[in-house]
């Protein structure tokens, strides 16, 4: 016969946040200061308190633990994670949480934290605390998937930026070359996404390349498919 108590379990929240920091994708991550897997590497996050909700625990955590306001970020959930023994503690279920923003501030490790840093995707993956690599592995292919449909990538680039800019933020995330003269033929077809300043940057070499700004759409119509402007 099945069992049909009631589940008793705890409810916490993690925190997946993502930036592009010196061309590469780095993410936001703590050393614990506490068992299990005390001094190991993890994602930001703890457990609901009894008078908050969801969003509140996510930011009371992110100030805690890295000393970030999570109130300026677009948190989105990403995805609810409770396999029966990703905790040793007992049944814990997380929603995860996903921020993408550009120029973020060093992170200062809070009272439930030893360290946070940014860090670098590759020097952090397979290490992760409980499956905070699956909850990594997720949120990067959200991200990757927004910069197919949304203008989230020409919110990393300096509020004047050529298509090369814009371009560099794309292969970052995507960890794949791409075709420039496809890519700047697809933004400049996409109604919205780009806006020219008039004005131009002056290289080192070479011909002077034309500065954009950010258009008005924030959703990407056709979508730039990873597929149909790789190199």
């Amino acid at each position: 016969m099945a069992d049909r108590d009631h589940l008793r379990l705890r409810l916490a929240v993690d925190l997946a946040i993502l930036t592009v920091r010196d061309n590469l994708l780095h993410v936001l991550v703590i050393e614990r200061d506490n068992e299990p897997y005390r001094g190991q590497t993890a994602l930001p996050g703890g457990f609901l308190r009894a008078a908050e909700d969801l969003r509140e625990a996510a930011e009371r955590e992110l100030a805690e633990e890295t000393g970030l306001d999570g109130g300026l970020l677009h948190l989105e959930q990403l995805a609810a994670y409770g396999a029966p023994d990703r905790d040793p503690r007992g049944r814990v279920v997380s929603v995860a949480y996903l921020a993408i923003a550009p120029d973020l501030p060093i992170p200062v490790a809070g009272s439930d934290a030893r360290s946070a840093a940014w860090t670098p995707l590759d020097e952090v993956s397979g290490k992760l605390a409980f499956d905070h690599g699956q909850i990594l592995d997720d949120a990067v292919e959200r991200a990757r998937n927004r910069l197919e449909y949304t203008t989230l990538a020409a919110a990393f680039c300096p509020p004047e930026f050529t298509i090369s800019d814009l371009r560099h933020v794309y292969e970052v995330v995507w960890r794949m070359p791409l075709d420039p003269r496809n890519f700047s033929r697809k933004v400049a077809s996409t109604s919205g996404f780009v806006v020219p300043t008039g004005a131009q940057r002056a290289p080192g070499t070479g011909r002077p390349a034309a500065l954009y700004r950010r258009g008005p759409a924030r959703t990407l119509n056709p979508p730039l498919m990873r597929n149909g402007i790789e190199a």
